[in-house]
């Protein structure tokens, strides 16, 4: 299997897979830093564990990591992530979608908290990452592979986990300011605290920037073609609230709060029929969710019973207009859209201590979810949807972790569907090695607009879609070297996904979604550190190997559609990476320059529209004055690189800012 691309970049490829070889972290963190011995992570199992027991593939990217990313753009946390492709359509605060292991972007399930926020308004389902404001984030885990028998429909391609701060000890403020190019701000304040009853965490954060064009912005043939091109900024407000209270020695209530709005403007990035692409467009998203939770231990604390009841809603209205560059270019026309998309929850989990059986997690819920347009074409639907679940864990020989659980799903008028997943681990602590294998499968179920979405009087959804499915499996070594100064971390991985849905436009008027698509990934998942001189510099590494293919087989369709087979999927890079190198030249001063390398990828299906591989200098600094305040700067694409993520759509040029924390 080649680990090198082709192109100018291959050399770098290739000096990241032997760094990533010989320096992978045990956790498979983003940033290759050494987890601490026992570090506790939720989103593997449902429920607190070593990640050391854990067999699956896991990242863990914790709050002084976000903190150096661009405040704009949480997807830029998730760059370097193994088995993480993003396509942020024309800078932060534009439409910008995550996937995994070369699934859909519909396949990741995003959770906050523990609470799902997949969008049911959008057409196939997936999160919209520019939605998510980085407020008081304690850390991301990345769970990768198919994990429906745990989280249920759209977790074929894994489970990113965003867990908000939970507030301890005295109380403590915080308030960080940012400023630098495209005339960008941002302000975020926060406060925490808690005692042995009660813990508390509020945030808050603003931000704005002019931005550039999401539509040709760098882009040298479609700028003289079409400019002058407009800027298309963004304002962003957002705030969390965490709240627990410990009734009595066995009863805990907890609330959770998020909060977002992002209003920004957009372009429609393709030119024909005598319009322009570049448009002074305008979307707003809002997006809350809240929940409740009780958690009740009885049987000695045998038995923990966790009662959860959670909504949350996804509002999104765009001002589109559309500019005709035939005779005069101001002329044009105006429509407004407004999506809405509602969820409500409650669940039941139980997690049953067996003593050297094991653990035994078990669980029930049910959810409706609705979407809904006001305009241009007034409907609405919504659907009930009912689950339940088993996980049991158990450590043989204080050495292997083994975990084997399944889950029945019933969504709305679709068919039931049942996933499993089985996962396990062998320790070798003597010599700091970790074995690990998992295997699940992964469902989705199609969304509401797939099913019933239409265009005016015209049904272009179908109400008799089946789910998608999905098979996975995947197998790694953790390792530790010289007392964890070096460490390593490898995992290879298969999937192929069935009933894809697509859009087949030869059938009716206009065109219905249909059960046919089929696809298959494989690759390679590399991460690394290692501490070059305590205290001083820290290498760390990532490295992604990716093939991800369209093998639909129908041969109908195929001839319909002109599709030759096993082709690439659109926007899922072969080869791609990260390297950074954290020094500390001075006390209280931290430099570090980080690489981002990305391989040649399709922008369209059918390989279509070729992009060019790109590197991506990027450099962060911080100085501690003192215990109360810090001063910071971050410097984007260093080199000016021209390059695109999506055909036409503009990424940043050399961008500098700066700012100041002050803690108290």
């Amino acid at each position: 299997m080649p680990l090198a691309t082709h192109g100018p970049i291959a050399p770098v490829f290739a000096l990241i897979s032997a760094i990533s070889l010989f320096t992978g972290p045990a956790s498979a963190q983003a940033d290759g830093t050494v987890e601490p011995l026992l570090e506790v992570v939720v989103t593997p199992n449902r429920s607190p564990e070593a990640i050391q027991h854990s067999g699956s593939a896991l990242t863990v990217i914790k709050a002084d990591e976000i903190a150096k990313s661009n405040p704009g753009s949480l997807a830029d946390v998730l760059r370097g992530v193994p088995g993480l492709s993003i396509a942020e359509s024309g800078g932060p605060g534009k439409v910008t979608y995550v996937s995994l292991r070369g699934a859909e972007a519909r396949h990741t399930l995003v959770l906050i908290d523990g609470i799902r926020v997949n969008d049911p308004s959008v057409t196939d389902g997936p999160f919209d990452f520019s939605n998510m404001v980085a407020t008081d984030i304690e850390r991301i885990e990345v769970l990768r592979g198919p994990q429906s028998a745990l989280y249920g429909s759209d977790a074929i391609g894994g489970v990113i986990n965003i867990i908000t701060r939970k507030g301890r000890g005295a109380p403590k403020a915080s308030i960080t300011v940012e400023g630098g190019s495209y005339r960008t701000g941002t302000v975020t304040a926060s406060v925490s605290g808690g005692t042995q009853r009660l813990s508390y965490a509020f945030a808050l954060a603003a931000g704005h920037s002019d931005g550039f064009s999401a539509y040709g912005y760098r882009i040298r043939p479609l700028a003289r073609a079409y400019g002058p091109l407009d800027k298309d900024g963004y304002d962003r407000l957002a705030g969390t609230a965490r709240l627990s209270f410990r009734a009595t020695d066995t009863l805990t209530f907890e609330a959770g709060l998020y909060s977002g709005r992002v209003r920004g403007g957009y372009d429609a990035a393709f030119a024909g029929f005598g319009y322009l692409p570049d448009t002074p467009s305008m979307q707003m998203n809002w997006l809350t969710t809240v929940y409740g939770r009780a958690i009740l231990d009885s049987f000695d604390g045998r038995l923990r019973n966790q009662l959860t009841v959670y909504a949350n809603r996804t509002d999104r209205t765009s001002d589109d207009v559309q500019r005709c560059c035939v005779g005069s270019p101001t002329k044009g026309t105006f429509s407004k859209y407004e999506y809405i998309g509602n969820r409500y929850g409650v669940e039941y989990q139980g997690d049953l201590k067996l003593n050297r059986f094991g653990k035994l997690t078990f669980g029930t819920g049910a959810e409706a979810e609705d979407f809904s347009s006001k305009t241009p074409d007034r409907q609405q639907h919504s659907r009930l949807s009912q689950s339940a679940f088993a996980l049991h864990q158990i450590t043989l020989l204080d050495r292997l972790d083994l975990s084997l659980g399944g889950r029945v799903d019933h969504v709305g008028d679709t068919e039931t569907f049942v996933t499993g997943r089985a996962t396990a681990a062998y320790r070798i602590e003597e010599t700091g090695t970790k074995l690990r294998a998992s295997l699940g499968t992964g469902a989705k179920a199609p969304s509401l607009y797939q099913q019933f979405g239409r265009f005016g009087p015209v049904l272009l959804g179908n109400p008799a879609l089946r789910p998608e499915h999905s098979v996975g499996v995947d197998a790694g070594i953790d390792q530790s070297l010289l007392g964890k100064r070096v460490t390593l971390s490898g995992t290879v991985f298969a999937n192929r996904i069935r009933n894809l849905i697509d859009f087949d436009q030869t059938l009716g008027v206009f065109g219905q979604y249909i059960n046919v698509g089929r696809a298959r990934t494989k690759g390679v998942e590399l991460s690394g550190q290692a501490v070059l001189w305590p205290g001083y510099a820290t290498l760390k590494a990532s490295y992604t190997y990716l093939d991800a293919r369209d093998v639909t087989t129908d041969p109908d369709y195929l001839a319909a559609h002109k599709t030759p087979a096993k082709t690439k999927l659109a926007r899922r890079p072969v080869n791609q990476g990260r390297v950074s190198l954290a020094l500390t030249p001075i006390d209280k001063l931290t430099v570090e320059p980080v690489l981002y390398l990305v391989g040649a990828r399709f922008s369209s299906p059918q390989q279509k529209l070729k992009l060019a591989p790109y590197a991506r200098l990027d450099l962060n600094l911080s100085y501690k004055i003192d215990e109360r305040f810090t001063v910071f700067g971050r410097a984007e694409n260093l080199t000016n690189a021209h390059y695109q993520e999506i055909a036409t759509y503009g990424t940043t040029g050399r961008a500098f800012y700066g700012g100041v924390k002050a803690t108290w």
